[in-house]
């Protein structure tokens, strides 16, 4: 029997995908759950295992190239002798759409033998979860064209991944990396890489492609896609904004006392954000054509500008529940593995409320479009220094920041809104040394 691979919808807003390697080539064997193909979807490259066991006979949509969700992309034969019958089906299949239909040699070569090598900054240890080899599928063609025992290496990726890099790193294509101080990772079922601590995540700026000449127009890459795709189908929603201004002073002291910690502004920020929510669970509600749709968790989706352009949310699940410490080093992991394009559908999916901070920036005010889905976003400015009137009457300083709330008008109403950012203010402003509890 000759079955199909079809591209995957592995997000919600997912459309189409772009093939960004074949694992497997054409005459290979596959067996069920083998990883076949890596498909780069609007916001991560992800593993496509084989539902089949058999042969794969032919690659309909070749690497670099996209297809919808649901169209078959290749053919997996069950026998040997069904092949050529499945390299004639997808041939017919493509018509005359000029494509070329991979197919595969009439005797594959065997894999060579992989060759044990040494080279400097690898460790000998496995890099395995359980027994299974994490690795990634373009460091295991890598390892079977290089010669390399892939199980010998030690992973520099998240969650100890073999990476690319690793394979070409041992077999002298590539220098090894400079020495950096690691956290021992937890003696856990996996081995986390501990992201180098930095005061807080910076957002790089976007720069145009390498290689885009001045005039040129260059073509939207598949996260670029998704993100016009959702912020044309956010405008049908009806949308207002209420701005509130800050006085960060306490918030802006508890950093200085965290920092050293390893707890982030971004961290603080979701964590105020997600106490206040419980008290107004309707401004953490979204539109659904037969109601309110009122969560179960409160989840901080966080705006990510992605290197190449596009930006992705990351998303701290129960972001109420957790405490600043593990919500901060789950804020760094997410951030590292979002730009490697490693983040699982429901690590950026599964928003509940959004957060866009371009206060680093120096920005001090700014609107946010409301993400599709959610009921409400806060667009954060800087907090600087401002003269302001004190309670006594006189001239004083204080640091202030300029926040902005955009909210869905069919699930949130102008009072709801006010209401939220006022609790959320008085939380900044006298007690967030709460946050910390």
């Amino acid at each position: 029997m000759i079955h199909d691979i079809f591209m995957p919808a592995l997000s919600s807003t997912m459309t189409e995908g772009k093939i960004v390697s074949w694992v497997k080539s054409p005459g290979d064997k596959v067996a069920k759950g083998e990883t076949v193909v890596v498909v780069e979807s609007d916001k991560a490259d992800m593993d496509v295992e084989s539902f089949f066991d058999g042969y794969l006979a032919a690659i309909i949509v070749n690497a670099g190239e996209e297809a919808p969700v649901g169209a078959a992309i290749a053919l997996v034969a069950e026998t040997q002798e069904e092949i050529k019958e499945a390299q004639a089906k997808a041939a017919a299949a493509q018509g005359n759409s000029g494509a070329t239909v991979s197919e595969t040699p009439s005797a594959p070569e065997p894999a060579p033998e992989p060759v044990l090598a040494a080279a400097g900054g690898v460790s000998s240890a496995p890099s395995q979860s359980n027994g299974r080899l994490v690795a990634s599928p373009r460091a295991k063609k890598l390892a079977k064209e290089l010669g390399i025992d892939i199980k010998s290496l030690q992973g520099s990726g998240p969650f100890g991944r073999i990476t690319g890099e690793d394979v070409e790193r041992a077999a002298g294509k590539v220098s090894p990396p400079e020495p950096a101080p690691i956290s021992k990772p937890a003696p856990s079922q996996v081995p986390v890489a501990i992201p180098t601590p930095s005061a807080q995540p910076v957002v790089p700026a976007v720069a145009a492609p390498a290689g885009a000449a001045s005039g040129e127009v260059v073509g939207f890459n598949t996260l670029q896609k998704a993100v016009v795709q959702n912020m044309v189908a956010s405008m049908q929603a009806p949308q207002f904004r209420v701005g509130y201004t800050i006085t960060t002073d306490a918030l802006d002291e508890l950093y200085k006392k965290v920092k050293s910690k390893g707890v982030t502004m971004t961290a603080l920020l979701a964590k105020a954000v997600a106490v206040t929510l419980q008290k107004h669970p309707v401004v953490n509600a979204s539109y659904t054509d037969k109601g309110i749709q009122y969560h179960s968790s409160i989840n901080i989706a966080v705006a990510v500008a992605m290197p190449g352009g596009g930006l992705i949310t990351p998303v701290l699940q129960q972001a109420d529940q957790t405490d600043l410490y593990s919500l901060s080093r789950q804020w760094k992991d997410l951030v590292e593995r979002a730009r490697l394009k490693q983040l699982q559908p429901e690590e950026y999916s599964s928003g509940t409320f959004t957060i866009s901070n371009l206060g680093m920036f120096g920005v001090d005010r700014f609107d946010a479009i409301l993400p599709v889905g959610q009921g409400s976003i806060l667009a954060i400015g800087a907090s600087r220094p401002q003269v302001v009137a004190t309670a006594e009457g006189l001239l004083g300083v204080k640091r202030q920041m300029c926040v902005n709330i955009t909210c869905d008008h069919r699930v949130i109403y102008g009072a709801d809104a006010a209401a939220f950012l006022q609790d959320l203010a008085k939380l900044i402003e006298t007690n967030p040394q709460s946050l910390t509890l």
